[in-house]
């Protein structure tokens, strides 16, 4: 498992879902219980970071602990309270509404860990728009540099990773990556 610690973010306010994405079901599971599962099969431990856990704490989370999270700052903020936690030189970190995350590109990724270069503080698929900061590894060390630029007032993961060296996550498929945001995406899902 290379001892690894996953964090999985659930604090946004689904507000263009209009409803709670972390509770809609996929496959007969609500999203958070199938990301945390996939994060579970990946990690030692799993954080999730939420202004919520009364609303989760019935789902079936296994090895899983919850982080209250001060408000809804946004997912870089709700990422440095869960990482303040890890113990682990590694941090998986996911957003809760991945429906088409697979375990065993997960799983491969973190096999390779090893071979990540040393200057880099993560490793994260990349694509037109940018990284993809909410499907990836995170070494714990970069908590200080995270810290402080979210005390400059930063709350941008783009423009934070700017700033430091990542290496390239290679994507066997483009759509593990997608975001269930909107009923237009539900529908895609649940056809």
């Amino acid at each position: 498992m290379n001892n690894l610690t996953a964090i999985v973010l659930a604090g946004g306010q689904s507000s263009r879902m209009g409803q709670d994405k972390a509770l809609i079901t996929v496959q007969g599971v609500p999203l958070l219980q199938f990301v945390c599962n996939i994060a579970a099969s990946c990690a030692d431990t799993v954080y999730i970071v939420t202004p919520w856990p009364e609303r989760y704490q019935h789902l079936v989370l296994p090895r899983c602990q919850f982080i209250p999270e001060a408000g809804t700052q946004g997912p870089l903020i709700g990422f440095a309270q869960g990482l303040a936690e890890v113990k682990s030189e590694w941090v998986l970190l996911l957003a809760c509404d991945l429906p088409k995350l697979r375990v065993e590109v997960l799983q491969e990724w973190a096999a390779n860990l090893d071979s990540v270069p040393e200057e880099a503080i993560a490793t994260l698929p990349h694509h037109a728009k940018g990284w993809e900061p909410l499907c990836g590894f995170y070494r714990r060390r970069c908590l200080p540099p995270l810290l402080e630029f979210i005390n400059q007032g930063g709350r941008s993961f783009q423009q934070w990773l700017q700033h430091h060296s990542v290496q390239v996550l290679s994507l066997p498929t483009p759509e593990i990556l997608f975001n269930c945001n909107t009923p237009e995406d539900l529908a895609v899902i649940q056809e």
